[in-house]
């Protein structure tokens, strides 16, 4: 779907309808690739909505921040804080997150965007180390520093306490009204928030505000000329993505139950830049997928090592094989960064709207392969007509 399209109600739904298949269903069609496990497929979901929220303000203003690893924090120590103070109800950490992130994200925001461009990149980037660093060292009673946040079973966990729900032995686990938020469980709950969100950005996308986003990324200055005042707009998107990010953090809280200021620190708010580039910044569907392949890379390549390739490639030679082994290996395992780095270069270089531009590439030589037939035989009809 471009960017430039008017959607019309009927193709949101077709929309909807055909990626929520694709999610429900993903237990399925995923077991060829190794990738069918819960754990890993609760992180397609959380780091699809973290990418997708990040996209209503990288891809539809073009304002590249830097910082939104701080939100992702924020939005787990207030998760953690929940479990521990008032439920292991997912619904309340949740809430909590959002809002507090959102308030985050226009504390940050409010400053950052008095400038554009590079500048604001680095505002937003000074913004997530000095969140980073608060996290390890000075907020230490709030965030429990390098060792990170946990559950305990002294924990107060009020509205449990209320409702008669009491610890039996060991740390209590996180749910949704009974419903476990781990396992394939916790995966479905995770991938019916993923929809919920995905939609939301598509009515955001589709909606007159979205089309303001995308006039100041196309010319910010003409759009001041015909009287918008830009900064509420990009302050509003900036506030929403910090929001999506929250929620993702409150997600990663939900899956394990441990916050750590890793999760704020500058590497984290590259991967999610890397998601969006990678899928096709300002499209839809791309910042999923850019998630998706990303963390596939991560978890199934990162667990490849000499041994491993060995086994996979038994069916050759013993000289091919080590000669293979010692070629590939550096690019798996600990190395699979180095994988991921070439692709990206790949991508950047031959395909810049990231795997969306690929995609629409095959799908308009399809379509211009299957006109083809038709054409020539047109042409022979009147070419034959005028002989005649």
């Amino acid at each position: 779907m471009s960017n430039t399209q008017i959607a019309t109600p009927r193709q949101d739904l077709i929309y909807m309808v055909v990626l929520s298949a694709v999610v429900l269903t993903m237990p399925l069609w995923l077991q060829p690739f190794g990738a069918a496990y819960p754990d890993l497929m609760q992180k397609f979901m959380i780091f699809g909505i973290f990418a997708v929220g990040y996209n209503i303000l990288f891809g539809l203003t073009g304002y590249l921040s830097f910082g939104h690893a701080a939100f992702l924090g924020v939005g787990s120590y207030t998760a953690v804080w929940s479990f521990k103070l008032l439920s292991m109800n997912v619904v309340p950490a949740i809430i909590f997150a959002i809002v507090l992130s959102g308030l985050f994200a226009w504390l940050i925001g409010y400053v950052s965007l008095r400038r554009s461009g590079i500048y604001f990149s680095i505002l937003t980037l000074a913004f997530a180390q000095m969140s980073y660093n608060l996290a390890y060292s000075v907020l230490t009673p709030i965030t429990n520093g390098e060792t990170g946040l946990q559950l305990a079973q002294a924990d107060p966990r009020v509205l449990d306490r209320m409702a008669g729900i009491e610890a039996t032995s060991g740390l209590p686990s996180t749910n949704l009204f009974g419903l476990d938020g781990t396992g394939y469980t916790g995966f479905y709950i995770c991938a019916v928030i993923l929809i919920i969100s995905f939609f939301i950005a598509l009515r955001i996308f589709h909606s007159p505000f979205g089309l303001k986003l995308r006039a100041i990324k196309s010319n910010q200055t003409r759009m001041s000329y015909t009287g918008y005042h830009t900064r509420p707009y990009l302050l509003t998107a900036f506030i929403i993505s910090g929001m999506y990010a929250g929620l993702a953090g409150s997600l990663l809280a939900m899956t394990d139950p441990l916050a750590g200021a890793e999760r704020m620190q500058w590497t984290a708010s590259g991967e999610v830049v890397l998601m969006t580039i990678f899928g096709g910044a300002g499209t839809l569907i791309g910042p999923l997928l850019g998630a998706g392949l990303i963390k596939y890379l991560e978890n199934i390549f990162s667990a490849f090592n000499d041994t491993v390739l060995h086994n996979v490639l038994s069916f050759l030679p013993d000289w091919l094989n080590n000669i293979l082994t010692a070629i590939i290996s550096p690019f798996v395992g600990e190395g699979w960064q180095l994988l991921l780095g070439i692709v990206f270069m790949l991508i950047v270089i031959f395909l810049p709207g990231g795997l969306m531009e690929g995609l629409g590439k095959i799908r308009r030589a399809i379509r211009d392969r299957g006109q083809k037939p038709a054409d020539g035989a047109s042409s022979d009809k009147q070419h034959s007509t005028e002989e005649a």
